[in-house]
């Protein structure tokens, strides 16, 4: 299997255009010379591009023959979950990209170079096929799998829940559901100082969803329908991705009949039970005229009072099958990447004690026994920000997303794809990609300083482009929120015998959890 090309141009800073200039390959070749019209939808097509490119991206000598284990070589790690590892591998080679085939005509060109990035993430291209198909019966057609211009209204629609006067009171909530967590961490302590924490996160920041976004008050945390919903999340996560990476799985009628379609069936109904008693709940509770009065006079809604009040274009609310797809999306994507991001966040400090003392020295200064964190603190603590965001280099919640080509794409340094084909966009290859970010696996925050200069699509742990996260002030602030609360209670360090080992889900997770040595301090 070959690549983009097969010249290595070492860029630090801002980037220049057309960095992955090289030598002709053959890519380079369906833009500008021999024609593949139909490379997206034609088996046949689809595995000329990989042929031509296993003879030609790969630089060889000239006496050297072509080098066709390439093609099957990654499929094999691939199919055993060795996907990021292989990531990390051809960034060294091959700096901007690689086509990528799982089986049958399904090829996809994996892209990791800032330049093709921005290009991509600049247009409206609908999300590809493949595992947004297969989430689509969870969460629905919410603003995570819209497109055109009903995205459009959604998302403008959406908008104003994160506006800064909206997230300023959560501060308090999110430090509310962290106190809640740490305290049961001490509780554990006293029978273990080893923790697997990921679990007790998720548990965390759905809380903080819950009270934030959808008006739901109390202790979710040890509450057996949040837990339930956490494993459904965790299952789902865990079969989408299998089903993705399976041949036989791709369609219903057949996944349906098999043990894993039928857990997903279930996990699929946990999790919308879960969100249905939400919006039940919040429903019964406006028939409240108290209550009714109180949002009406708000000069800006929450989340789901948004959804529950909203007027569309054409003068109607929103269909219950419309509100149940943007509160299940955002019921995941509020809570699973940010547990996600924590918790990778907590390893890393641990792994970097010298950078967690650092850290914990800073907040110290700033809130003392930590008894009250408020939005304005959340400015004052700049190292511990490099952290978090060097933290989500190394390790991005979503390690990737999918776009489908709408229309044919030249890039700057000329190489054109066609219409229809399809183009992930890994985000974490491009964090680890040494000609984006030198030394790319040592944990280095100085990156991140004030006055450190990157390219602006070098760094992207909440995507870019108009269909970044939504949400990602809420999300940094809460990384924020835990790291701080955290620091000042416990230190970290890692489990010598239990090293996580990242795997991309629809969020990074770890195969074997994220287990740490945690030591109240006095």
């Amino acid at each position: 299997m070959g690549c983009l090309t097969d010249g290595g141009h070492s860029r630090v800073g801002k980037g220049r255009e057309g960095s992955c200039s090289g030598s002709t390959n053959g890519l380079e070749s369906v833009g500008q010379g021999r024609s593949v019209p139909t490379l997206a939808s034609s088996s046949n097509s689809s595995k000329l591009l990989i042929t031509a490119n296993m003879q030609n991206y790969r630089h060889r000598g000239p006496n050297e023959e072509p080098r066709l284990y390439w093609f099957v070589f990654p499929l094999v790690q691939f199919q055993t979950g060795q996907e990021l590892q292989v990531f990390q591998k051809w960034t060294e080679k091959y700096p901007c990209a690689c086509p990528r085939w799982l089986w049958g005509s399904r090829v996809s060109l994996v892209v990791y170079d800032p330049d093709y990035m921005k290009m991509i993430l600049g247009r409206s291209d609908p999300k590809a096929g493949g595992s947004y198909t297969f989430i689509t019966p969870w969460i629905g057609y919410g603003l995570l799998l819209l497109h055109g211009e009903t995205w459009f209204q959604h998302r403008r629609m959406l908008t104003p829940a994160f506006h800064y006067d909206i997230l300023k009171p959560y501060v308090r909530l999110m430090a509310d559901s962290v106190q809640v967590m740490l305290d049961k961490w001490e509780e554990l302590l006293t029978q273990n100082s080893h923790l697997e924490i990921f679990e007790h996160v998720s548990l965390m920041t759905l809380d903080t969803i819950m009270k934030c976004a959808f008006s739901y008050q109390g202790n979710h945390q040890a509450d057996r329908n949040s837990q339930a919903y956490i494993q459904a999340i965790r299952d789902m996560n865990n079969l989408v991705f299998a089903r993705v990476r399976n041949v036989f799985y791709q369609k219903d009628i057949f996944y349906g009949l098999t043990s894993e379609g039928r857990r997903n069936h279930k996990a699929r109904q946990i999790a919308h039970q879960h969100t249905d008693r939400v919006i039940k709940l919040r429903k019964a509770q406006l028939q409240d005229e108290g209550e009714l009065e109180k949002v009406r006079n708000k000069r800006h809604l929450d989340f789901l009072d948004i959804l529950l009040f909203a007027k569309m274009e054409n003068g109607k609310g929103l269909s219950d099958k419309d509100l149940r797809a943007e509160v299940d999306t955002f019921m995941f994507e509020g809570h699973d990447t940010t547990a996600s991001g924590i918790s990778w966040i907590l390893y890393a400090l641990a792994t970097h004690p010298e950078h967690q003392q650092r850290c914990r020295e800073e907040i110290q200064s700033l809130l003392g026994d930590g008894a009250s964190i408020t939005w304005e603190h959340l400015d004052q603590m700049p190292y511990t920000t490099m952290c978090i965001k060097e933290a989500l280099r190394l390790y991005p919640p979503v390690p990737g997303v999918g776009r489908e080509l709408s229309k044919p794409i030249t890039f700057p340094d000329g190489r054109s794809l066609p219409k229809g084909f399809l183009v992930s966009l890994s985000f974490y290859a491009l964090h680890h990609n040494p000609n984006v970010w030198p030394n790319p696996e040592v944990f280095d925050p100085s990156r991140f300083a004030p006055d450190a200069s990157r390219h602006s699509h070098a760094f992207l742990p909440f995507s870019g482009g108009s269909r970044n996260c939504i949400g990602k002030h809420f999300a940094m602030n809460e990384l924020k929120v835990a790291v701080a609360l955290t620091l000042l209670r416990f230190e970290l360090a890692p489990d010598p015998f239990k090293i996580p080992v990242p795997t991309p889900r629809i969020v990074l997770m770890s195969k074997n959890g994220i287990h740490l040595h945690l030591r109240k301090l006095l």
